[in-house]
């Protein structure tokens, strides 16, 4: 039996975002559990145009993107939480997802999702988390049970080389991924 892919995506503009890392640290746990995992972070969901529905031409980057989670056996998707929603970087790679529309899988059909959100307050946190969750039900997603929300002002989740080290955020990482993985191979 092939092992599940997992594809995450998000981050922002910033090379090593909170959020990119956040994607990257699901997708390291759910590897860890077999899983092969793909990571689309800030750096290239801005090399994606700006989606438009009128114009059915894409760019490779586009087309890599698109097929990428056409294959996913299972989602992670970061996003800061800009002004309480979705960043546009993220947005935009979302929007693209309409590609999906008339696949045998329409969009995230039966696809497990877990979901990090990033921010710099507890509110932007919880009401992004929120709008990502309602996003996926739209798509026909599964959010996992757990999603993730870090508070990056009151909470300092990473050492300044970058790795995960808070340890509840750690446990939530690794729950995460578990529900994914557990979702991927029904």
């Amino acid at each position: 039996m092939s092992r599940p892919l997992i594809v995450g995506f998000g981050g922002t503009t910033r090379p090593g975002s909170s959020g990119e890392r956040m994607v990257a640290a699901v997708l390291s746990a759910a590897r860890a559990l077999g899983a092969e995992t793909r990571l689309f972070g800030g750096a290239d969901l801005a090399a994606l145009p700006h989606f438009a529905p009128e114009n059915r031409q894409r760019t490779v980057e586009q087309r890599e993107f698109v097929d990428a989670v056409r294959a996913a056996n299972g989602l992670v998707i970061g996003s800061p939480g800009y002004h309480g929603g979705v960043s546009g970087l993220v947005k935009n790679a979302i929007d693209l997802l309409e590609d999906l529309r008339d696949d045998d899988r329409v969009y995230f059909d039966g696809l497990p999702v877990g979901l990090a959100v990033t921010a710099a307050g507890w509110q932007a946190g919880g009401v992004t988390l929120t709008a990502l969750r309602g996003i996926v039900h739209a798509m026909r997603g599964w959010p996992t049970p757990l999603g993730i929300a870090v508070n990056t002002v009151a909470q300092k989740p990473f050492d300044a080389e970058g790795h995960l080290v808070d340890a509840g955020i750690l446990e939530q990482v690794q729950v995460q991924a578990q529900q994914i993985m557990l979702l991927a191979d029904l």
